[in-house]
């Protein structure tokens, strides 16, 4: 199944790159409107939304996917604003495949609160979400304030994401290996929440992968590969609704023409759908297999934009 699964995903690179120069001669290269969203098709918006609902909640990093894959087929990076404003798709998709979950677990912490019994399963683990929410809206208000260009900076370039996927792959091979993955989901703990929203804070490095970073924090604190997971995906509500709506606001305060919300309204929807098969396809998978196939993906991909950029086949933006 895994072997399986990674010759998909190489065969689907391939595909992909064999595409890239009818692909670039059907699309013409958008141009960037001043609120910086690229003015795009809506066929490329909805492709775009296939490779964020795809990538989302894989450990392979969305951001990443969304900067390499235009790139690479020369229509220019997206934005920053395009990438944050899509996963308001995915976020509909973990809230409509959690929502019984979510429901009991809101229902829970509020009679777990009236009762005063806060040793409840259910608050526990709402404050674990809200804990672990804590460290990535401290770390980007921080870099907001004291990076205020962060979107344009280094760490956005090519080679930087290369680098963050070739680190994260050998972090994920570890716990995998190290990880005794020996707790499931009734056993998690607020601590869990927290150390994990630690790792979140980590995606702010494009390349990282939010749910990347979490579910290796996940098997390192030994829990098992879906219990990882689901949590991860949980944790990911409030941080990736906030970063989408902030963004939303302020490409509605600079001015969105119907052309560009046209856009951004397809991408969102397409993510939507994709995410959430991608949620299912990855909880089915890891209940019998483990995380290998994204360890050598993620490393196959840092090095193939490492070897491209040397190549001249990719710029290094």
């Amino acid at each position: 199944m895994q072997r399986q699964l990674f010759w998909f995903l190489t065969v689907a690179s391939a595909i992909l790159s064999i595409a890239i120069h009818p692909l670039k001669a059907f699309a013409n290269q958008p141009s960037t409107a001043a609120d910086g969203v690229q003015q795009m098709r809506v066929w490329q918006a909805i492709f775009l939304g296939f490779v964020q609902g795809a990538t989302e909640f894989l450990p392979i990093s969305s951001t990443a996917h969304l900067k390499a894959v235009p790139v690479a087929l020369g229509w220019g990076d997206p934005g920053v604003a395009f990438s944050a404003v899509i996963q308001l798709g995915s976020i509909a998709a973990v809230l409509w495949y959690f929502w019984k979950d979510l429901s009991r677990i809101f229902k829970g912490a509020t009679r777990a609160m009236v009762l005063s019994d806060y040793m409840d399963f259910d608050f526990r683990l709402c404050m674990g979400i809200l804990f672990g929410t804590f460290p990535i809206l401290l770390f980007g208000i921080i870099i907001r304030i004291f990076i205020p260009d962060f979107d344009n900076s280094p760490l956005r370039s090519m080679s930087a994401i290369a680098i963050a996927s070739i680190v994260m792959s050998i972090l994920l091979g570890l716990a995998e290996k190290l990880g005794k993955r020996g707790r499931d989901f009734e056993n998690l703990l607020m601590l869990d929440g927290l150390l994990m929203g630690f790792a979140q804070a980590l995606a702010l490095i494009p390349g990282v992968s939010r749910s990347g970073s979490t579910l290796t924090a996940g098997l390192f604190l030994n829990l098992e590969r879906e219990t990882a997971a689901r949590f991860s995906f949980l944790l990911g509500i409030p941080a990736i609704s906030l970063a989408g709506l902030v963004k939303l606001q302020d490409l509605l305060l600079a001015g969105v023409d119907a052309s560009q919300m046209t856009s951004l309204t397809a991408g969102i929807v397409s993510s939507g759908v994709f995410s959430y098969l991608a949620i299912a396809s990855l909880l089915r998978f890891l209940k019998t297999q483990s995380t290998w196939v994204f360890v050598w993906y993620r490393l196959v991909f840092g090095i193939l934009i490492i070897a491209s950029i040397s190549g001249g086949l990719l710029e290094n933006s």
